[in-house]
């Protein structure tokens, strides 16, 4: 029985408290929220569930208090994206392994400054470090990587993400994160804060794929654009007047020191239709060599009234809740995602 500790009562974060809850080989110990409103309810009653008897707390020294196994950290990721580094190492010298999709795939990317404190957090208190994820996580990381190896040749790999932000319900990450609504004359968001957050988070992914791959990353270009509304448009928290920004894509050029190409883009619109989209949430990933291949990956929920959000966020959650066996059970340090055979350009 792993003790588990959920940070955190987001949209991921209330799905993986559920899950834990629910799972017979996982005790909930501790359940940290950012909402004083939600300080000393029980989980079970933030959730949905049965009383739990643990009670949720908004003081983090309560958290390290506790005796856990490992901590799901489902908090918004921080901007600047190291302000977040100080509370995980705290985390990892009291003995307790991180589950977060909000970075760490690969932390030595971001150099010895960054990820050194996080190391020696780790190593002191004998635990493990785990970027577990969709996107990024699994949809490069595993996914591509795990097709390339069906070619006899590989030229290039292309991932592409499409989010429809239009049922949101936060305005500040409708409006402030995303950037929706802001006159392009006034703020470029391509260049913004996102931008920058968003560059060093995906730096991880084009590495990782690389080395994935046998080679390094040589080049990394950002090509992020934004769409703007052709008329007025409604999302749930509110309107987006024509001429400002409705979409915007984060995209990034690779190149790989092998020669093979990568492009990874994610697409944040308040409508598909704006691109010629049909699919309500979808992934493709596609692959240049001998053969091409071309792979389209839908979530659905089983429930047609469900919010179109809710199938991702049962797939985040699932990625994190699987891995705790394995990131519980690593050595300490930095947690690597396993590979299944790659492409590979020489056979050792």
């Amino acid at each position: 029985m792993r003790k588990v500790v959920q940070w955190a009562t987001g949209s991921v974060g209330r799905t993986a408290l559920r899950r834990i809850i629910d799972h017979p080989d996982l005790q909930l110990v501790g359940l940290l929220v950012h909402d004083p409103k939600k300080a000393g309810l029980d989980a079970g009653d933030i959730a949905k569930r049965p009383k739990t008897g643990v009670l949720a707390t908004d003081k983090f020294e309560d958290i390290l208090a506790l005796d856990a196994d490992v901590v799901i950290d489902a908090s918004l990721i921080s901007i600047p994206y190291e302000k977040q580094n100080e509370k995980i190492a705290k985390l990892l010298a009291s003995g307790k392994n991180v589950i977060s999709p909000n970075g760490f795939f690969l932390p030595d990317v971001q150099g010895e400054a960054y990820a050194s404190p996080l190391r020696e957090a780790a190593l002191a208190g004998k635990a493990t470090l785990a970027g577990i994820g969709f996107n990024p996580g699994f949809v490069a990381e595993r996914l591509a990587v795990m097709v390339t190896g069906i070619v006899a040749k590989l030229d290039a790999i292309r991932c592409f993400e499409v989010v429809d932000a239009s049922p949101a319900p936060s305005p500040g990450l409708v409006f402030d994160v995303m950037g929706f609504g802001s006159d392009p004359a006034k703020v470029d968001v391509t260049k913004g804060p996102i931008a920058k957050l968003y560059d060093i988070y995906f730096a991880e992914t084009l590495t990782y794929v690389a080395q994935a791959l046998g080679t390094t990353l040589a080049t990394m270009t950002p090509d992020h654009e934004v769409t703007l509304a052709p008329q007025d448009i409604q999302v749930k928290v509110g309107t987006l007047p024509r001429g400002t920004v409705a979409a915007t894509t984060w995209r990034w050029q690779a190149t790989f020191a092998n020669g093979v190409k990568m492009t990874h883009s994610i697409l944040w619109t308040s409508s598909p239709a704006l691109h010629g989209e049909t699919d309500e949430a979808h992934w493709r990933v596609e692959i240049d060599g001998r053969p091409n291949v071309r792979l389209s990956l839908a979530l659905t929920d089983p429930n047609p009234a469900a919010p179109l959000s809710r199938p991702t966020m049962d797939a985040t959650a699932a990625l994190m809740i699987r891995a705790i066996p394995d990131v519980c059970d690593a050595a300490p340090g930095f947690y690597r995602l396993p590979v299944v055979a790659p492409y590979a350009t020489r056979l050792a």
